[in-house]
């Protein structure tokens, strides 16, 4: 009987302290939404936002990711959601598909490959285990769309799953009627 309740003792003392750190993490987390929303920090690039522009992210994840303002305050909400490895991860891609000098592809490559899909790695991003295999069989001879798969799957799970968030969130909310206020004091 004393074994069982001292086994019972540790199942509960665990629980509590996963409970314990569970709510660590979303107290940080709605600590740290509240201070970007009340700080500004994700509008210190969109400042000169129009009303259209924070119009034009609501319309599409697209309008959104080729915007840079929208980029940086949607990396500020991500922070808050603890997944900015996702647009960190896009963004590297993109810029690795830009490089203009073949010879720098391989390093480059690496580098993306070790921050963000090596398995353990602490940007690692979530994608299946074909595009990750796909991008290691291409790693041997790096060319400029061997990470397109992972992207346009990280692409998809933001547009899916955080980009909804988003557009409910505080940040995008106080951004948006700081552009329609600043419109209707033009007008």
């Amino acid at each position: 009987m004393c074994r069982g309740l001292t086994e019972k003792q540790r199942f509960y003392s665990k629980w509590v302290k996963e409970l314990r750190s569970s709510m660590a993490t979303l107290l940080h987390k709605v600590d740290l939404e509240h201070h970007l929303v009340t700080s500004g920090w994700y509008m210190r690039d969109t400042k000169a936002s129009s009303l259209n522009d924070v119009l034009r992210w609501k319309e599409s994840f697209s309008h959104l990711l080729r915007s840079k303002e929208g980029r940086s305050t949607f990396h500020g909400f991500l922070q808050t959601e603890f997944s900015e490895e996702n647009l960190e991860f896009w963004e590297a891609c993109e810029d690795y598909k830009k490089t203009r000098w073949v010879k720098r592809l391989p390093s480059k490559a690496q580098g993306i490959f070790q921050e963000f899909l090596l398995i353990g790695s602490p940007k690692e991003v979530n994608i299946d285990h074909r595009a990750r295999e796909l991008i290691y069989q291409k790693m041997a001879v790096p060319c400029r769309n061997c990470f397109d798969a992972a992207q346009e799957q990280i692409r998809i799970l933001m547009e899916k799953d955080s980009y909804p968030r988003f557009l409910k969130s505080p940040i995008y909310t106080k951004l948006l009627k700081q552009a329609s206020q600043r419109t209707a004091s033009f007008t």
